[in-house]
């Protein structure tokens, strides 16, 4: 593709960069990156990718807009409230950046049509809640072969994995099974300082850039850890679990299910 006049300007600063260049940029421009949940990880992550230029972005979320998600939610505003998150952020993307083409799936995603959603996006971004979700995303990615980014936020803590095929462990790796139901807090019920999910989300955005450019050390054999407090942030090797029940030698996984039997709730209400 050739640039016009106008995306030359628009992508100048990254045109400037060696690991970039014209090459590069094409490369953001002809990607896809699929943002599952539109809260505190995907909107940060949303805003950055459409302003790169990614040319495809999907956004997945069945939840509306409240005044509780602007503490941090930072893709949606006041009057947005009461309006489907996926809309809200489709808008707040393209004023951004209206060469981007934004996919919205106002709906929860379950084992009966993750897979669908996910066919055709190069990288998959998991801004999701809960641990339900986030297994249902990882097995889904693995067996699809996609790669993904996995992270988590809660009070003034995140952390972050990528998983590409091949290439080190998956989320089902490092955490097994999901913990049982109220062993682990929401934010919801926990809370969570607004600006941390600016600093995870842009992570996973930075990681799906690299991803796309074939740039750079992405997350894939490490669990890298963030404490805001003592702003610290700590990078753990993990490894490939050989037993892992869906990217193992022997797998025993062999299609996504829901763990509660019901919707996995995607809204991401980080």
């Amino acid at each position: 593709m050739a640039f016009t006049n106008e995306q030359l300007e628009r992508y100048s600063r990254h045109i400037l960069l060696k690991e970039v260049g014209a090459k590069g940029q094409r490369r953001l421009c002809n990607g896809k990156v699929l943002i599952l949940g539109a809260g505190g990880l995907g909107a940060p992550a949303a805003l950055y990718l459409a302003a790169a230029g990614v040319g495809t972005i999907g956004i997945a979320d069945a939840d509306v807009v409240d005044l509780s998600n602007l503490q941090r939610q930072i893709i949606h505003s006041t009057p947005d409230i009461g309006h489907p998150k996926v809309q809200s952020a489709k808008e707040t993307m393209q004023s951004i950046n209206p060469e981007v083409n934004v996919v919205t799936y106002h709906t929860f995603v379950t084992a009966d049509n993750v897979m669908d959603i996910i066919a055709d996006y190069d990288f998959i971004i998991d801004g999701t809640d809960n641990f339900p979700a986030k297994f249902l995303i990882n097995d889904a990615c693995v067996l699809a072969g996609k790669a993904f980014s996995h992270a988590g936020i809660l009070r003034f803590g995140g952390q972050l994995l990528t998983y590409v095929p091949g290439e080190g462990p998956c989320y089902r790796c490092v955490f097994k099974e999901p913990p049982p139901p109220e062993a682990v807090p929401t934010c919801r019920q926990a809370g969570v300082i607004g600006a941390m999910g600016g600093v995870i989300g842009s992570l996973q955005a930075m990681e799906a850039v690299k991803f796309l450019l074939g740039k750079g050390d992405l997350l894939t054999s490490a669990l890298l850890t963030y404490d805001a407090l003592k702003m610290e942030f700590r990078k753990i090797k993990v490894p490939h679990r050989a037993s892992c029940a869906v990217c193992g030698d022997h797998p025993t996984i062999d299609k996504p299910f829901d763990y509660d039997q019901a919707v996995c709730d995607l809204d991401a209400r980080h």
